[in-house]
């Protein structure tokens, strides 16, 4: 079209309204979804505004009466819709607007159900997992603070956090918390908290609402700038029963915004009493260690080996004395039975003895070959014998007996003295009875 045109040959506005209303004609027909902002009927039209929930953007929607009023429940201010619209433009006026041909509401169990499919996607990808979350500092230098503006969220953090620790400072960002506008405010409050280094941790505050009025904060786009946040974040959205996405991949829930100023700023008058607490705690376990020390030593210093060594030594030594007398006596008992049956064998000893025999005028006769000569049958004349007596011995030789013929004399034999003996000796043989 701009080919054709030129200054000196322009086309008329209404033809170029008209070209435009083609165009956005052959879109057709489609399904939108947004928030109305504005309702207004006249006539048989309704007039609505329907706005975009995440982004600054409306768009001018007209309806049948009968459309309207065919929609159970119908939808009021505020209602989040979903709606069959036709682009129309305007060629009158230049402007440009849909026509609603139907019109659903987006119910509270529809928004629920987005919300599970949404908590599931984000869970699948880690980002509500405990190894991510991040511990608070116990006493925060800085604390930024992310509330609506001049909201009761933001006098009970605040109120709460200095009655607790009056020297802690607040960064405070005042953003919109519901509408269309709260989900970038609040995106961008975070990132300019996070981004500074002087901020420790950093308080997402709103108060209670209706579910609707709680959808910003569980956006995808701010749940994910959550997570990417280097500084610690907690969630204190809505009360006890309200559970936005924001608390999952938030460090740490709070249930109110007061409660988020107990969990984030530890108490002076708490940690005073909790500081003495401990104090007297360790007193109390080092005194009763060192009570459980004296009695011990008292205890080891009242044994006998310490109390009074030297005593121990003389007991110790009355007990070598007494066992060494006990062995003595053991051993002198033992020697005296020893002698004793010494005594009584020796006195056997001579009474058995061949030598007690001799002494009593016997003798013994032994041929040369040491046998004793039991009877004089078989002794030849002019055999040498020994003759044993109780001192000394004789050899003689033996003569014929009378009557038979004279032998030659015998020359005595000289008589060798025998090698003394022991009394209690035993003889080589028993004397011959």
């Amino acid at each position: 079209m701009s080919g054709k045109t030129s200054p000196e040959s322009p086309l008329p506005i209404r033809t170029v309204l008209q070209m435009v209303a083609g165009w956005i004609g052959k879109l057709g027909t489609i399904w939108v979804e947004g928030q109305i902002t504005e309702l207004t009927a006249r006539g048989g039209t309704v007039f609505l505004t329907l706005r975009d929930p995440v982004a600054n953007v409306s768009a001018r929607v007209t309806a049948p009466r009968g459309v309207y009023e065919a929609t159970v429940p119908r939808p009021a201010d505020g209602a989040r819709v979903v709606v069959h619209v036709k682009p129309d433009f305007w060629v009158n006026r230049g402007s440009f607007a849909f026509t609603a041909l139907e019109i659903r509401p987006v119910g509270v169990g529809e928004l629920l159900a987005r919300l599970e499919r949404l908590r599931q996607l984000l869970a699948a990808e880690g980002l509500f997992g405990a190894e991510r979350k991040r511990r608070l500092p116990f006493l925060p230098g800085t604390v930024g603070l992310i509330c609506g503006r001049d909201s009761a969220a933001e006098r009970d953090v605040l109120e709460n956090s200095r009655r607790r620790w009056p020297a802690v400072r607040f960064k405070v960002e005042q953003v919109a918390v519901q509408g269309p506008y709260a989900v970038p405010e609040v995106t961008e409050a975070l990132q300019r908290l996070d981004a500074d280094k002087e901020v420790d941790v950093i308080i997402v505050a709103r108060g209670g609402g209706s579910l609707e009025d709680l959808l910003p904060f569980s956006d995808e786009s701010l749940v994910r700038a959550v997570s990417a946040c280097r500084t610690p974040v907690v969630s204190a959205i809505g009360h006890e029963q309200d559970t936005p996405l924001l608390d999952l991949v938030a460090d740490l829930r709070a249930s109110t915004p007061t409660d988020a100023a107990k969990k984030v700023v530890p108490d002076v008058g708490e940690q005073l009493t909790l500081i003495r607490q401990l104090r007297d705690r360790g007193r109390r376990v080092v005194g009763g260690w060192l009570d459980r020390e004296r009695s011990w030593l008292a205890s080891v210093r009242s044994r006998p080996a310490l109390a009074d060594p030297v005593r121990e030594i003389e007991r110790r030594a009355e007990q070598v004395e007494a066992l060494r007398d006990r062995t003595r006596r053991a051993l002198g008992g033992s020697l005296d039975r020893a002698e004793d049956s010494l005594t009584h064998l020796r006195a056997r000893l001579v009474t058995l003895s061949p030598a007690a025999t001799l002494e009593r005028g016997y003798a013994i006769v032994q041929l040369p070959s040491g046998e004793v000569v039991r009877q004089a049958k078989g002794i030849g004349a002019g055999e040498v014998l020994t003759i044993r007596l109780t001192d000394d011995r004789l050899t003689v030789r033996t003569e014929p007996e009378q009557g038979a013929d004279p032998a030659p004399a015998a020359k005595p034999a000289r008589a060798r003295k025998p090698r003394k003996k022991p009394e209690d000796a035993v003889p080589d043989a028993l004397p011959m009875e």
